[in-house]
């Protein structure tokens, strides 16, 4: 029973998440990591990024996240994708996040883009939050942190790990977590 009651709560809470997308939500999330520090000069360094303005995230035991983005290389918009997280584990409350990951060649873009991409359990994220400490990876490993808010965050060296580079923004919301998780990623070019 607190099972279908934790999956119903998750579910609301995502959906409702992407009912507030808007088209400027791009432009917005792209200028904050582009002013967060060192995630600002993959930019230039890079074959191409995905952005996820907003992907919420929720659990109780058992957790959830998803989010919708767009994939760019060479600045063009190519394609769009989606990222479905489930997690097991020590865990309450939820959160929303945007997330860019950077495509360090052309390999790496054709392994995200090959139609079902996974993170590993290993992978990890810089976290640019506005908290006091590091929080989210891409796949339940560790992360590194600055603090700041979404105007003034501030990054730190995270470098490519398998021609990748993962950078997440605390936009909102409360979450303990003591979980394993993995991330899902499906791609359709335009």
């Amino acid at each position: 029973m607190q099972i279908k009651i934790s999956s119903l709560v998750i579910v609301t809470l995502l959906a409702l998440t992407s009912l507030f997308a808007r088209a400027d939500e791009y432009a917005e999330a792209k200028a904050v990591f582009e002013n967060a520090g060192e995630s600002g000069a993959f930019f230039s360094n890079s074959y191409g990024y995905a952005l996820f303005p907003t992907i919420g995230k929720a659990g109780i035991g058992i957790g959830g996240a998803h989010g919708s983005g767009r994939v760019y290389v060479g600045g063009k918009h190519v394609g769009n994708t989606t990222m479905n997280q489930l997690s097991i584990g020590l865990q309450l409350g939820g959160q929303a996040y945007s997330q860019i990951i950077f495509f360090q060649d052309q390999r790496a873009f054709d392994d995200f883009s090959s139609g079902n991409f996974e993170f590993s359990a290993q992978a990890t994220a810089v976290a640019i939050t506005a908290a006091a400490s590091a929080q989210s990876s891409t796949g339940g490993g560790s992360s590194a942190g600055a603090s700041g808010g979404m105007n003034d965050a501030s990054t730190v060296s995270a470098g490519y790990d398998k021609g990748m580079a993962v950078f997440t923004v605390a936009k909102g919301g409360l979450m303990y977590e003591a979980a394993l998780a993995g991330q899902k990623y499906s791609y359709e070019s335009l």
